[in-house]
């Protein structure tokens, strides 16, 4: 698109963390380091299991007033704001889901960068790739007013969802199966969701073994679909082996975790008689 235009995301609501210890509560807990997080600049991160595996993924921006706003999965943030709550212990920190509070929007293509620093809301460029625009919470109800005020146009949320899955971008558990999922094959290294120097965090043992013992053989890839998009879930297979399997899709694109190997390959793979084709994104780091 060669104007920015905006989509809400329904699927996606806003937990606030308040209080004096909240820069350091969340730092013990999340993958990324919460004190980069400063107005206008925000950072992605992954709460995970003690072993390492996905739990959920949230950006985390400043709220101002001594809060952060985490920008998460609507449907999971309940539980994950009743998770942080029984680890707060004696932290100085409140924690509060403000789904029926708060909605999330993202402003993408040429000039995304309109939807910064407008009143009553908070916004970031997207910390992950900046072709993937901003982000902007705002009051339930009222994103699509400030955004149209500054001229940006509404989009079908498969316009921006094209744009992610082209991009090979995961989103939540849609593509992290939960308790399963590894950050270093969902691309949490290279889209700058993984701090390596900021110290332990829950399941930063694994996290770290599997980066410096070279150990991800998988990797989420982008893939566009020759034919009716299987669902999620469906098995890869190439010449009768099974090598991976479908996430999230629309249209004719879709993820797929893969083996690198067998991505990189000559092919063909194939989804439930589709023929499935990867692509190695230009941000992903294959060894």
């Amino acid at each position: 698109m060669s104007a920015p235009h905006f989509s809400l995301l329904p699927h996606r609501s806003v937990i606030a963390v308040s209080g004096d210890d909240r820069v350091e509560f969340l730092q013990g807990l999340i993958s990324n380091d919460t004190t980069k997080v400063a107005s206008g600049r925000a950072v992605w991160a992954a709460l995970l299991t003690p072993q390492g595996r996905f739990l959920n993924d949230m950006f985390v921006a400043d709220g101002a007033t001594d809060t952060l706003l985490l920008d998460t999965e609507r449907e999971r943030a309940p539980a994950l704001a009743k998770k942080l709550t029984l680890y707060k212990l004696r932290s100085k920190v409140t924690v509060e889901d403000r789904s029926a509070a708060m909605e999330v929007a993202v402003v993408f293509g040429a000039g995304a960068e309109k939807a910064l620093q407008i009143d009553g809301a908070v916004s970031f460029i997207d910390p992950r790739l900046a072709e993937l625009g901003v982000r902007v919470l705002a009051p339930a109800g009222k994103a699509a007013a400030l955004l149209s005020a500054r001229g940006i146009t509404a989009a079908p949320l498969d316009d921006y969802d094209a744009l992610r899955l082209s991009l090979g971008v995961p989103d939540g558990s849609r593509d992290l199966p939960v308790e399963k999922a590894l950050l270093l094959e969902s691309g949490f290294d290279e889209l700058n969701g993984v701090d390596w120097k900021k110290g332990c965090y829950m399941g930063q043992e694994l996290t770290a073994r599997t980066k410096y013992r070279g150990l991800v053989k998988k990797r989420l890839f982008p893939v566009s679909v020759q034919g009716a998009l299987p669902a999620p879930g469906t098995s890869v297979y190439l010449a009768g082996k099974e090598v991976g399997e479908l996430r999230s899709g629309s249209g004719r694109r879709a993820l797929a975790l893969l083996q690198t190997e067998a991505a990189r390959g000559p092919g063909p793979l194939t989804a439930d008689g589709v023929q499935v084709v990867p692509v190695i994104p230009p941000w992903m780091r294959l060894a």
